[in-house]
């Protein structure tokens, strides 16, 4: 990328979206660091099912964006041979529930040039033997050959590591961190401390805390974020590669032989007390355990090893929320939900803009403009990007 100067820019967050933005940042020239409330992934990133993939109905532009992010983890994956352990592309099965069909699902999916495969319940072993096909819907199922999964931790430490190869630096346990804003301009973060790390240019990269981080800076973002929880089962003795995203239950493997569950039910059992503190239902671990059994070959018997519940970021209009703040010279956010899927390539196109001063136009619809803010939103442009983004 061509850079206007070297820039010295400071990343709130140590998911994968801070690591993804800092990493991309050193690589191309700029004075980095990193901060994090806590230890690297110990939020979101921590606890994301991290499905990679671009299925189901949604705008073209998000649909877009979420292929190149795949390119991306494809690139990654080819450059980084030992990423076989903690990134894998083996497919991901999903089926309708009760009363309801998946046709119309795969229809879109595959108008659009998605890699969709429609599978019949007797076919289902041929493509993913890991999976009781008794369990799928009398219909059959959408089988999507492209999609995988990644261990955000691992890619992340990854990231952080090449980050702290190209220079940048790295603040760990910072507590809460707090953009410096002088006459309306970003000029650097406050530790929970008190230590004052100055910067040219801030990236507010903190998942769920994202909207509230900005009110208190006179910004707002509509926000969807709900509680939420997933489970990390003991190691299981049956060898799981495809994901699964069934009525009851969400399944991915993990580089040390777990699975991790998630459903959309479970999460709104989740208790939240008034200071804000989760409870997770036994009923709800015990009713994830039993529906991932059923639906992996052989009934295998699950143990919970762990619950990881919080907040799971998600704009009040559900897509991505990318680009510099309107209102503050010198922030630049990224709040999303997908950040597992979204990850690399949110990082590699904020850091692009960042470094140039030239505004992405892939992330056009996803800026903060669309919710009012004062500033008009980037021109999209003509030629060949135009029909790209028609709906």
């Amino acid at each position: 990328m061509t850079r206007t100067g070297s820039k010295n820019v400071v990343v709130i967050g140590g998911g994968i979206l801070g690591a993804s933005t800092a990493a991309h940042l050193a690589r191309g020239g700029a004075q980095v660091s990193l901060v994090t409330a806590g230890e690297l992934a110990d939020g979101a990133s921590g606890r994301s099912i991290a499905w990679l993939n671009s299925s189901g109905d949604r705008s073209a532009e998000y649909h877009y964006l979420r292929l190149l992010a795949l390119d991306r983890y494809r690139t990654w994956s080819a450059r980084h041979p030992e990423s076989a352990a903690y990134l894998r592309f083996d497919g991901a099965l999903k089926w309708a529930g009760a009363g309801e069909s998946f046709r119309d699902t795969f229809a879109f999916e595959r108008a659009g040039g998605y890699d969709s495969v429609w599978v019949d319940r007797a076919d289902v072993a041929a493509v993913a033997p890991d999976v009781n096909a008794d369990a799928v819907a009398a219909e059959g199922a959408i089988f999507n050959p492209g999609e995988g999964w990644v261990s955000l931790p691992d890619i992340i430490a990854a990231l952080v590591d090449e980050a702290l190869t190209d220079g940048a630096r790295l603040i760990e346990n910072a507590g809460e961190a707090r953009v410096e804003v002088t006459d309306g301009t970003a000029t650097g973060v406050i530790l929970g401390d008190g230590t004052r790390v100055p910067a040219d240019e801030v990236v507010l990269a903190t998942g769920p805390a994202v909207p509230a981080q900005l009110a208190a800076l006179g910004v707002s973002v509509p926000d969807a974020t709900p509680a939420a929880f997933v489970l990390f089962t003991d190691p299981v003795e049956v060898e799981v590669k495809t994901v699964l995203n069934t009525p009851r239950v969400a399944v991915r493997p993990t580089p040390d032989g777990r699975l991790v569950l998630d459903a959309d039910w479970a999460e709104q059992s989740v208790v939240v007390a008034d200071d804000g503190s989760l409870t997770v239902p036994d009923d709800s671990v015990q009713g994830l355990l039993d529906a991932a059994s059923e639906v992996l070959a052989g009934h295998p018997r699950l143990t919970a090893q762990r619950v990881g519940a919080g907040l799971k970021p998600i704009p009040g209009d559900g897509e991505p929320v990318a680009g510099a703040v309107p209102a503050i010279d010198g922030l630049y956010t990224l709040f999303t939900h997908s950040g597992a899927t979204l990850g690399l390539i949110l990082g590699e196109l904020a850091a692009e803009e960042i470094l140039t001063g030239a505004p992405s136009l892939v992330l056009t619809s996803f800026r903060l403009e669309r919710f009012g803010a004062d500033a008009e939103p980037a021109a999209v442009g003509t030629g060949a990007w135009a029909p790209l983004v028609q709906k």
